[in-house]
């Protein structure tokens, strides 16, 4: 009989308001959409227990009422599956950032392709035309975000627990680009100064193509002092930007030592503090490849793409460079960055970017009616707004890039109902050990 090399904090108990069931050997027969491996109590209930694989015979504690079944933990790995191996990290199980490193790589993404294809299926497309699904890379992402917590005597910083409010001091991380990992240690030993930090707070990294640029975030004022360290740590450390936020006041720069820039296609962005990143160059790449690919190979010299949700420009400068863009972003910061970025790029008439908050203002089907495609890259919860018009509109081609399969099979079934087929989804595995999955849908009008 095995025994986890460590164990689960995921649930809280006190959260249960029935007094659970006593502990109950379990068969895990397949993984849900969170990552949690699904069992069946002896009462018939169901039985949701992370860090497990199908096949696991597990000694389990249910802790708390999820649903209608039980939110549990192992307590002894009584027959392993055949898919289970060695995590890569001695913080998994305890970190609540990955949920899948116990797991066979070729199990574990056809999990994450099986996921995909069903969310389709819902929408109404039964046999889903699935690429190749893009693996992720260990030690590639740019993006961090930290949590920084003061405890007696120091300074934690890493993730929240599992599930919980703790954070786990993080010591290795397999995930993170190793510029962005090499920053935490020093972090956490300045951080302890800091008269800003009184009990909390947090850092968001990216890591630009000029380097780490931070973005921290208190629960009280920088003093003179702490800036005068943020600036000595920026020197020291050859950071681009190191930026300040507190309360709702507008984020502060507290130094900028080099410009923090990105290159999207050519073009030269200057992101804004915190600004959203695709998580790594790889998945980056294979989401502008599949964006284009897509699109309609028919094309007048005056046609136009309307891109929704366009962010840093990650995909509108590729797409400039094949045929004209609207680009459309909600973002105040982001459209200004965008917009210098084209003006000094020389991008004038090849792509424009507008402002608009799509959730309360979506593009008409009239507007709509001008395009030959639309891409959207929508955030987790979708554009449950903007689909219907889409749909309505009968815009030719329409390019989906997702990162929540279910999200997105919710959003395609409008697009079925309009008539649109599925000419091609590529699964990419941006991040990595997690239940998220990125993909590209792209769907054409008529059969």
């Amino acid at each position: 009989m095995l025994t986890p090399s460590r164990p689960s904090s995921r649930y809280n108990p006190n959260s249960a308001r029935p007094a659970p069931p006593e502990s109950v050997t379990a068969h895990i027969t397949h993984i849900g959409a969170d990552g949690d491996g699904i069992g069946v109590h002896a009462d018939g209930s169901t039985l949701y227990v992370p860090l497990t694989v199908p096949g696991d015979i597990v000694r389990v504690r249910p802790l708390a009422r999820r649903g209608e079944g039980w939110a549990a933990e192992i307590e002894d790995i009584e027959h392993p599956g055949p898919g289970r191996r060695e995590p890569a990290c001695g913080h998994f199980g305890v970190c609540g950032g990955c949920t899948s490193q116990h797991w066979d790589d070729a199990a574990y993404l056809a999990w994450k392709t099986s996921r995909l294809t069903e969310a389709l299926r819902r929408a109404g497309y039964d046999n889903p035309p699935m690429a190749l699904i893009v693996s992720g890379v260990a030690g590639t992402r740019r993006r961090m975000d930290l949590a920084l917590r003061r405890i007696q005597g120091g300074m934690v910083a890493g993730l929240h627990r599992a599930r919980g409010g703790e954070v786990v001091d993080i010591e290795e991380c397999p995930v993170l680009h190793a510029t962005l990992f090499r920053l935490i240690a020093p972090f956490r030993a300045l951080s302890t100064s800091l008269s800003a930090i009184r009990r909390e707070a947090s850092l968001a990294a990216n890591l630009l193509d000029s380097g780490p640029d931070l973005l921290l975030r208190t629960d009280g004022e920088l003093t003179l002092p702490d800036r005068t360290k943020l600036i000595a740590f920026a020197h020291t450390h050859r950071l681009p930007r190191i930026s300040w936020a507190f309360g709702n006041r507008p984020t502060e720069a507290v130094c900028i030592l080099n410009p923090p820039v990105m290159t999207f296609s050519g073009a030269t962005v200057v992101p804004p503090p915190g600004a959203f990143l695709q998580a790594t160059v790889e998945g980056e790449a294979a989401i502008v490849a599949a964006v284009l690919d897509g699109l309609p190979t028919k094309r007048t010299a005056r046609a136009r793409v309307l891109e929704l949700y366009s962010g840093c420009g990650t995909i509108s400068f590729a797409l400039a460079e094949r045929i004209r863009v609207l680009a459309i972003e909600g973002d105040a910061e982001l459209v200004t960055s965008c917009h210098n970025a084209i003006n000094q790029a020389g991008l004038m008439g090849k792509v424009e970017i507008n402002r608009r908050d799509l959730a309360r203002q979506p593009f008409l089907a009239k507007e709509l009616a001008a395009f030959t495609a639309v891409v959207l890259d929508p955030p987790h919860a979708g554009a449950a707004a903007q689909m219907p018009h889409i749909a309505q509109a009968k815009v030719p081609t329409v390019i989906y890039v997702s990162c929540d399969p279910v999200s997105l099979g919710r959003d395609a079934t409008e697009l079925h109902r309009a008539g649109y087929r599925l000419e091609k989804v590529t699964p990419i595995d941006q991040f990595l050990w997690s239940a998220r999955l990125e993909a590209v849908a792209v769907f054409r009008l008529g059969r």
